[in-house]
């Protein structure tokens, strides 16, 4: 099969169609007879694209002041589009895929309020790790760290409310259960424990893992939770009787975080292979492998009003379909560096925190960064120590909680009174937005 039966008008698209001819199909000698097929049926693409083109010579006039022209939006990604449908079909994923991205490209951004710092709050003596806000009565929020303890803290004033020891390594992760009186925490010790939030004690450890437990989550409507880390498997726990239920294994590498999801897949979890899977725990085996991401995927985030995730990777956040992993948004972020943590609030803003200390904040539904501020420096601390390891926003979505290496959290809010005008967000340009897909 040569280049030249998809007709490439221009050098451009010569080239991306040679580098999808080298990297999937260059090793065979002869093409499936259904891949061909799909070829011969989807020949005339191009063809019908460019009588569409000729035939819509003039932009449609936009209905609003949001919508962007068609041409002037998507310019190149229309014809792209046609060459990639002539290789893989035109299935309804990929017409859901392609309608969800270019809705993206065809309508502005909505715009938010910047965020500012409100509050530094100190009390750890290392880097902090892990937060959890309370997700029953949002009065208040743990955190975990280096130093071995949890903090529990008042979120309307930032003070402490009680310390909690018992691990004897870093804490790495906090999952506090919305249906029990129960937090759960991962440590470096190999341990999973349970704490009792109204005695303040522990009261069930987890003995299981080989080596150090990098995360942990509560299943939301199951008496489970689970837990993975270096030893790269997720194992899921009996609750009362601290049973492990199921070991699922596969991944290749250390495991970054896992997160529960009340519907299928009720179990997904992303690792230093690259790769993030969606399990199917009926089967015990993973139902789909997402291979997208480049580098270790260090951060999972659900949105809490649609089942979607989004998850993240050094200078790389995407979004997908929670139900059967399609993916929906390539994020603007390849600027962002290693990425730490994510977090989603209800008014549809994304948070990701940097290894350099930069806050990103996007718009989740277009995948556009509205701001990006680099974090408060601590007096005494190093430039080293600008990192922000952890975050979560509250319950309501209106406070930020960051915990960050230079031993601190900082709490941040929405600036108070802020309109487009007199706070703009950053810039949006639909010419650059559409390079992303």
């Amino acid at each position: 099969m040569s280049i030249d039966q998809f007709h490439g008008p221009e050098h451009s698209r010569e080239v991306y169609l040679n580098y999808l001819w080298e990297k999937r199909f260059k090793s065979l000698a002869q093409l499936p007879p259904d891949l061909q097929k799909k070829i011969e049926d989807k020949k005339n693409v191009l063809e019908r694209y460019e009588e569409f083109r000729s035939a819509s010579s003039a932009p449609p006039e936009p209905t609003t002041s949001d919508v962007v022209p068609y041409k002037n939006a998507l310019p190149e990604t229309a014809l792209t589009t046609s060459l990639v449908r002539k290789v893989y079909g035109e299935d309804d994923s990929f017409n859901l895929l392609m309608e969800r991205q270019s809705r993206q490209l065809a309508v502005k951004p909505s715009w938010h309020a910047p965020w500012k710092l409100m509050r530094v709050i100190n009390g750890h003596n290392g880097w902090v790790r892990c937060v959890c806000a309370d997700p029953v009565d949002n009065e208040w929020f743990a955190t975990g760290s280096n130093d071995t303890t949890i903090k529990v803290w008042d979120l309307a004033s930032g003070k402490l409310k009680l310390t909690l020891a018992g691990h004897v390594m870093t804490v790495r992760s906090i999952a506090v259960s919305q249906r029990h009186p129960l937090m759960f925490s991962a440590s470096e010790d190999k341990l999973v424990k349970c704490w009792d939030l109204e005695k303040n004690t522990v009261v069930r450890d987890y003995h299981g893992h080989f080596s150090g437990v990098h995360t942990v989550d509560v299943h939301p409507t199951l008496d489970l939770i689970a837990s993975a880390g270096r030893d790269a498997v997720v194992r899921l726990w009996d609750i009362r009787t601290r049973v492990p239920v199921m070991t699922l294994a596969g991944h290749k590498g250390p495991i970054n975080q896992v997160k529960c999801f009340p519907v299928d897949p009720q179990i997904m979890s992303s690792s230093a292979d690259s790769t993030v899977r969606l399990w199917d725990i009926r089967a015990g085996k993973a139902m789909k492998i997402l291979t997208h991401h480049s580098k270790s995927v260090r951060a999972i985030a659900g949105n809490p009003i649609e089942s979607s995730v989004a998850t993240a990777s050094t200078s790389d956040i995407r979004s997908w379909r929670l139900q059967d992993g399609q993916l929906l948004t390539n994020f603007r972020s390849e600027d962002t560096g290693i990425i730490n943590c994510l977090s989603i609030n209800p008014d549809g803003v994304l948070f990701a925190g940097g290894d350099d200390g930069h806050l990103s904040f996007y718009d989740y539904k277009t995948g556009h960064k509205y701001q990006d501020l680099p974090t408060i420096k601590i007096p005494g601390s190093l430039e080293s120590e600008r990192g922000i390891l952890s975050a979560s926003f509250d319950q309501t979505g209106l406070r930020l909680i960051t915990g960050e290496s230079d031993k601190s959290i900082k709490v941040w809010k929405q600036v108070p009174g802020a309109t487009p005008e007199t706070h703009p967000n950053l810039p949006w340009n639909p010419h650059i937005e559409s390079q992303r897909f």
